[in-house]
């Protein structure tokens, strides 16, 4: 974690991160014009970034839209919380808050972490009921290929709907489907009020894309959850609380065969 403290210990890449904190998904472009520095100060400012993890990339066509990216804020409260003062604790909160709730002023969530094991063991976890009941609690029936639909089982609730499909499916680097449908049943099943689920359902159906990337001896796991209508999305709001804990508990089953309690 030295390079998370040695790249917050700098104010211009804080100055980067607030101004990613405002809007997120913003290109090199965008990032200077709204910042009194030079081109060069911020791609070498973005590059000590991007080493400690605390903002991540996706390509968008020729350009290259940052991200603020919560996993390495996480690790350091799972694994340190309890060794700061209250003083400390509460700053490292505030922070991991932040940039936990970063996606919302965008409308699209990404989410990267690397992960001690292979590009192969990652795409079964990801694909796998298996694997998935266990990190998730969530089950899947499908074929993993490109145009089939999928069925969910989650929290006792079936999820059948011929929209739920597999966009493209190219293991083990890149899976792309369609959010699952909120019904009635699932509501119930999950303690959600009707009020809630029917916000949910109101809102054009979201796409969850998961690329990996193999990083030495890890995988570079990067969660695109995109098409949501705005930054005000409910679905949004939801899945950008949700996705930090399933990830973290894919994590720690694949590197250590256990799965946290939350």
């Amino acid at each position: 974690m030295d390079l998370v403290f040695k790249a917050l210990a700098d104010p211009s890449r804080r100055q980067l991160l607030d101004s990613l904190n405002a809007r997120n998904g913003q290109s090199l472009r965008e990032l200077c014009a709204g910042l009194d520095m030079a081109r060069q100060s911020v791609s070498k400012h973005l590059a000590v970034l991007e080493a400690a993890e605390l903002v991540t990339t996706v390509r968008r066509g020729r350009e290259k839209l940052h991200y603020l990216n919560a996993a390495p804020v996480n690790a350091i409260a799972d694994r340190w919380i309890n060794r700061y003062d209250r003083g400390r604790a509460q700053a490292l909160a505030d922070l991991k808050t932040t940039l936990e709730r970063s996606g919302m002023s965008t409308s699209e969530f990404v989410y990267t972490t690397y992960i001690n094991t292979t590009p192969e063991k990652l795409w079964q976890a990801l694909t796998d009921p298996a694997f998935t009941k266990r990190y998730w609690g969530t089950e899947f029936e499908t074929d993993w290929a490109a145009d089939s639909t999928m069925v969910w089982l989650a929290d006792g609730a079936r999820i059948a709907d011929p929209e739920q499909v597999i966009l493209e499916s190219d293991p083990p680097r890149r899976l792309t489907y369609t959010w699952h449908t909120f019904t009635t049943d699932w509501a119930k099943a999950s303690g959600i009020a009707e009020e809630d689920r029917a916000r949910f359902a109101a809102e054009p159906r979201s796409t969850v894309t998961f690329e990996l990337e193999p990083a030495g001896t890890a995988v570079k796991l990067t969660v695109i959850h995109g098409g949501f209508p705005g930054p005000d999305s409910a679905v949004l709001n939801a899945i950008t609380t949700g996705w930090p804990q399933i990830i973290s508990s894919l994590k720690t089953l694949l590197e250590t065969d256990e799965v946290p309690t939350w």
